[in-house]
């Protein structure tokens, strides 16, 4: 037992004793076994981004103009998560994302736990704090806060109980795992955590699956989707609305030659509400390698009917091109094409006063560049097009005296993210 001299010190002059020194070392020893196994992680993003041909002029609108329930100004964008209009035209802190984890080891009846806190902006987006709190529509967070679990079942039956990401969808709500900063409008449409239990299973080396249920959307602890209207019920969010959720992955073998990890994913989320049929999304994915070395290639699908109103629908295909072209550089490309009902994607335009479907094409390219260590610098552009000609973007040009809406959003940003 080794003792500093601050604690002989003591011992001497009869404060402690030093078989007391001895038992707390030793009634210590388990609980510093457990925090060495606990990781600590995390990232903090910030953005620049630029929405050119905006300015300061006012925001009425024309008959054929769009709006949402986020307010009308010269910098609207539609379709976005985590870029919207609040972001355009400036200096963004993101996120700052701080994890704490114990990952399941190797044992039969592994436990571990994960949580996850976002801090600035990016959070209030979550809603996943109690609302009978100050904060819980404030710039904080909890992204993940789940109990993991391993029981001997075959090959190994994980458990996540708790707040956990959902299980559908090409890219995901943290940004440094994605290819491109902003996201796509298919990711728009998705939910993004779910608080409940989820069970996933390796059948074998290409095959595995996940299922689980979880609260419904009126409970404030259960994100549904970004961009949708938080729909509050006494009863929602209650074993009477439960949400239901799947998964299957499959994964290329060895002897598949060049496509050796190319992974085919579906998924289902049955969202549960109390105001009309249950949303529920369809995700198909397909990420692919190519003969070409450093070429990979994606393929994302999402359907989502109900998300805006009872029989509305949204659909979302989404292209993606990543080049590695040196050992620090990358090039990476994404085309977005989105349909759907009045309101999908937040869009509520008009044509000769009558409701007009959503239809959006969108492109964006990417180049990551890793310059210094353990940091992503990124440089994209962005060019959203309404195929509708209804001009469901707000660019700030003026016709007589009233702002017009424009048929295209080109922005520029750069992200920086430092991940340790």
């Amino acid at each position: 037992m080794k003792v500093n001299n601050w604690t002989l010190r003591l011992a001497a002059m009869g404060v402690i004793s030093l078989p007391s020194v001895a038992m707390a070392d030793e009634a210590l020893s388990p609980v510093m076994s457990a925090v060495q196994s606990t990781t600590l992680s995390g990232y903090v993003s910030a953005s620049a981004i630029w929405l050119t041909g905006s300015n300061s002029t006012g925001s009425s609108y024309g008959d054929y103009s769009a709006y949402n329930g986020m307010g009308k100004g010269p910098n609207y964008v539609v379709g976005r998560s985590f870029d919207g209009q609040e972001k355009q035209d400036g200096f963004n802190l993101d996120v700052v994302s701080l994890v704490l984890e114990k990952p399941l080891d190797e044992s039969q009846w592994a436990a571990g736990y994960r949580v996850q806190l976002w801090l600035g902006p990016d959070a209030s987006t979550l809603n996943t704090l109690s609302p009978s709190s100050d904060l819980s529509t404030g710039d904080l967070a909890i992204k993940n806060a789940y109990v993991a679990l391993k029981a001997p079942v075959g090959n190994g039956l994980d458990f996540k109980v708790g707040v956990w990401d959902t299980v559908v969808g090409y890219e995901v709500a943290d940004s440094p795992a994605n290819p491109n900063y902003s996201r796509s409008f298919g990711f728009y449409i998705e939910p993004i955590t779910h608080t409940g239990i989820l069970a996933s299973y390796q059948f074998t080396d290409w095959l595995s699956a996940q299922a689980g249920i979880a609260n419904g959307l009126g409970n404030p602890k259960n994100n549904y989707a970004v961009g949708s209207a938080q729909m509050i019920n006494s009863r929602a969010g209650t074993f009477e609305q439960l949400s239901y959720l799947g998964s299957v992955a499959l994964t290329a073998p060895e002897s598949m030659g060049f496509l050796k990890g190319a992974t085919l994913y579906g998924g289902i989320v049955q969202t549960g509400v109390a105001y009309y049929d249950d949303p529920v999304n369809f995700y198909a994915g397909l990420a692919l390698p190519t003969p070409i070395d450093k070429l990979s290639l994606g393929l994302s699908y999402d359907y989502r009917s109900n998300g805006v109103f009872e029989d509305s629908y949204e659909n979302a295909t989404g292209l993606y091109v990543s080049l590695q072209l040196t050992e620090k550089l990358r090039l990476n490309l994404r085309g977005d094409y989105a349909t759907g009902s009045h309101g999908a994607y937040g869009v509520k335009s008009y044509e000769n006063n009558k409701r007009s479907k959503t239809e959006l094409l969108g492109v964006t390219g990417t180049i990551d560049y890793a310059l210094w260590p353990n940091a992503i610098t990124r440089l994209e552009a962005r060019w959203d097009h309404d195929l509708t000609g209804n001009g469901v973007f707000l660019d700030g040009a003026t016709e007589n005296g009233i702002s017009r809406g424009a048929e295209n959003a080109i922005s520029l940003a750069l992200n920086v993210i430092y991940k340790f």
